[in-house]
């Protein structure tokens, strides 16, 4: 049986393209290319949701909330190998009001349901924390701006080291995107990966797993 690899993710691992409005094609989106790095010893597994947070419910759009969802989603794809997280660029909205040190806490629920779920191969729990690409401040001179709210940029930039913090206390893995992608958000809403970005996500990440899995 192939290796089940989760990626439990947002809009970046759905694939947004904020050039189209639409979705990165399977040559280009990070989960795709996983899967071609890896292999056919490895079945990766797309689980992106637009606006997805950790654990906070919003208030205009239903649905959204990680820690609602993650115990179906790890159970619709047992046995699980590895589940890779990458959250907490929503959970930066001006609407929730939670400062970086609280989106790590919502990320360490998260992390404890998953862990609690009994979908993992052989009952040994094993997930890759991910730090999303920081948000860059010119967010704040276009549309997306407006619903996003102020300070977006300023939270996701202290989530590396909280997330940092968190990963090793629930004894996971760990890995920044910001260290392993020199491209930059895209220059429309200065959030969302480029077709570049992610390359090199897919490229960093497919080196990171071979040594856990």
């Amino acid at each position: 049986m192939k290796k089940h690899i989760v990626c439990y993710g947002d809009s970046n691992t759905h694939g947004y393209c904020a050039e189209t409005g639409g979705r990165f094609n399977e040559e280009e989106r990070w989960t795709c290319l996983l899967q071609t790095y890896l292999g056919d010893k490895f079945l990766v597994l797309e689980e992106g949701l637009s606006g997805r947070t950790t654990c906070f419910d919003d208030p205009i759009h239903e649905g959204l909330s990680g820690l609602d969802h993650i115990y179906p989603c790890l159970m619709s794809h047992e046995p699980v190998d590895l589940l890779i997280i990458m959250l907490g660029t929503n959970d930066t909205k001006e609407r929730f009001g939670v400062s970086p040190a609280c989106i790590a806490l919502g990320l360490k629920r998260l992390i404890a349901k998953a862990q609690s779920t009994d979908c993992w191969r052989n009952q040994k729990p094993n997930i890759l924390v991910v730090t999303p690409q920081n948000i860059d401040p010119q967010y704040m001179d276009t549309d997306i701006a407006l619903t996003m709210g102020k300070g977006c940029a300023e939270k996701s930039q202290g989530l590396s080291k909280q997330y940092e913090l968190i990963a090793q206390t629930m004894g996971c893995h760990y890995l920044d995107a910001n260290k392993v992608l020199t491209a930059k958000p895209n220059d429309i809403d200065f959030m969302h990966l480029t077709e570049s970005g992610h390359g090199q996500l897919a490229a960093g990440l497919a080196n990171f797993i071979l040594g856990i899995i």
